[in-house]
C-alpha cells in the first residue's frame, strides 16, 4: 500500500454514517501494519472503541495499554475492567502479527510495501418510541490493504469470502460451528447489552454535548478553464448527523450537476466537519447558496456565496507584479549606466567605446 493514502485510509475505515439520531452503534477496530512507519500517530497495532463513531478507548503498540477516552466511561469501569481490556489487547495485537504473514504470504506480497490488516467487529441498534431497543444489524468483518476480505453474516451464520485468497479461512471457520454460534451471539446479544449500557452511562454526558456547525461559503479557482470551484464547509459540529445542500437559485444541486464531497470527518477536538463542492462558471451570476441542517440547531443555516473567488486574480497579480519588478530592475540598470558613464560609479567588466555615432558598447 502507497505510505501516501495510508493515513487516510486508517481514518476512513473507521467512519460510518447513521442516518438517524434514534441509531446507535458500538464499534471496535483493530488496524495492523506489516511494518512500522515513520508518520506521527500512525503504529504497527492500534485498537480502538467507537460509540456513535465518538471514540470512547484507545490502544496502541507503543503505549501497551488500553486507556479510556471519555470521562464517563473512565468515572464508571473499575480499574480491573481496563487491565482485562489491556490484556485482551496484547493478545490481539501477537494474534494480528501472525495473520499480517500470512495474508502476505497467501497474496504474495513481500515486505518492501506496508500492508493492512483491519478488523471490525460492532453492532447497531434503533431505539424505539417507547425506549424499547432493536437490533438492527451485526458488523464482523476484514479487510486487507483497503479491500474487504472477509465478512460474517449473522443471518446464515456463515463468512462471506469476497475473493479467492479468503476461502482456505471461510471454510475453516465455517467449519467449526461452535465458533461461528458464539459470533452470532456476541453480535446480538453481548454487544448490544454493552452498548445499552453506555448509553445509559454517557446519556447525561452527550446531552450538553450537541455543538451547532459553523457554516462557510467559498470559492476558489478550478482546473477547468474559465471555472471556479464553490465550496460549503460546515465544521465543529456534534454528533455527526447533518444534512448539507448546495443550491442554486434555490433549487437542490446534486451529483448528477457534478455536486461532490468526501462525506463527514472527525476534526482534531472531536467535533466533525463537512465540505460539498461543485464546479461553475466563473462568470456566473446565479444565486448559490449553502443549506445546512443539524440536530444542535432551532432552524437551518442558510449562507449565500458572495460570488468572489479567492485566487482567480491571482495570475494576473502575478503578471502584473513581475512587470513591475522589470520595470524597476530595467530602471536601475539605466541609472547605473548612466552613472558610469558620467565616470561617478565604476562598474566591474563594462567599458565604454566610442563608435562611429559615439554610442557606448560593452565588451
Amino acid at each position: 500500500m502507497n505510505i501516501s493514502h495510508l493515513t487516510v485510509f486508517v481514518l476512513c475505515f473507521s467512519l460510518e454514517c447513521i442516518c438517524q439520531s434514534d441509531t446507535y452503534s458500538l464499534s471496535y477496530i483493530y488496524t495492523a501494519l506489516s511494518k512500522p512507519v515513520d508518520l506521527p500517530g500512525i503504529h504497527e497495532f492500534t485498537a480502538m472503541g467507537l460509540m456513535n463513531n465518538k471514540q470512547i478507548d484507545y490502544y496502541d503498540s507503543v503505549s501497551k495499554k488500553k486507556i479510556p477516552k471519555q470521562d464517563w466511561i473512565r468515572e464508571k469501569l473499575p480499574a480491573d475492567y481496563w487491565e482485562k481490556g489491556t490484556q485482551s489487547r496484547k493478545s490481539k495485537e501477537q494474534w494480528f502479527k501472525v495473520n499480517v504473514d500470512i495474508l502476505m504470504k497467501r497474496m504474495r506480497h513481500n515486505n518492501t510495501d506496508v500492508h493492512v490488516l483491519q478488523w471490525k467487529v460492532g453492532c447497531e441498534i434503533d431505539q424505539q418510541s417507547d425506549g424499547t431497543l432493536k437490533f438492527i444489524k451485526g458488523i464482523d468483518q476484514y479487510s486487507y490493504d483497503g479491500d474487504d476480505f472477509l465478512a460474517f453474516d449473522d443471518v446464515t451464520m456463515q463468512w462471506v469470502a469476497p475473493v479467492d485468497q479468503a476461502l482456505p479461512t471461510k471454510r475453516k471457520w465455517d467449519g467449526v460451528q461452535i465458533l461461528n454460534q458464539y459470533t452470532k451471539g456476541y453480535l446480538e446479544k453481548e454487544c448490544v447489552d454493552w452498548l445499552s449500557k453506555f448509553m445509559e452511562y454517557e446519556d447525561k454526558e452527550f446531552s450538553w454535548a450537541d455543538s451547532p456547525p459553523k457554516v462557510y461559503a467559498f470559492a476558489k479557482k478550478a482546473k477547468t478553464a474559465g471555472h471556479v470551484q464553490l465550496t460549503c464547509m460546515a465544521t465543529g459540529f456534534y454528533p455527526k448527523d447533518v444534512v448539507m445542500h448546495i443550491k442554486k437559485n434555490e433549487v437542490l444541486l446534486t451529483k448528477h450537476d457534478g455536486v461532490q464531497s468526501a462525506g463527514v470527518l472527525p476534526n482534531d477536538d472531536e467535533t466533525f466537519q463537512i465540505r460539498m463542492s461543485v464546479q461553475i462558471p466563473e462568470a456566473d451570476k446565479e444565486t448559490y447558496e449553502c443549506y445546512v441542517h443539524h440536530r444542535a440547531l432551532k432552524e437551518p443555516i442558510v449562507v449565500k456565496w458572495d460570488g468572489k473567488c479567492c485566487d482567480c486574480s491571482s495570475v494576473g497579480a502575478v503578471v502584473i507584479g513581475a512587470v513591475v519588478i522589470a520595470f524597476i530592475v530595467v530602471l536601475i540598470l539605466v541609472v547605473l549606466f548612466v552613472l558610469h558613464r558620467r565616470g561617478t560609479i565604476g562598474i566591474p567588466g563594462l567599458r565604454t567605446r566610442a563608435n562611429g555615432n559615439g554610442a557606448a558598447v560593452m565588451v
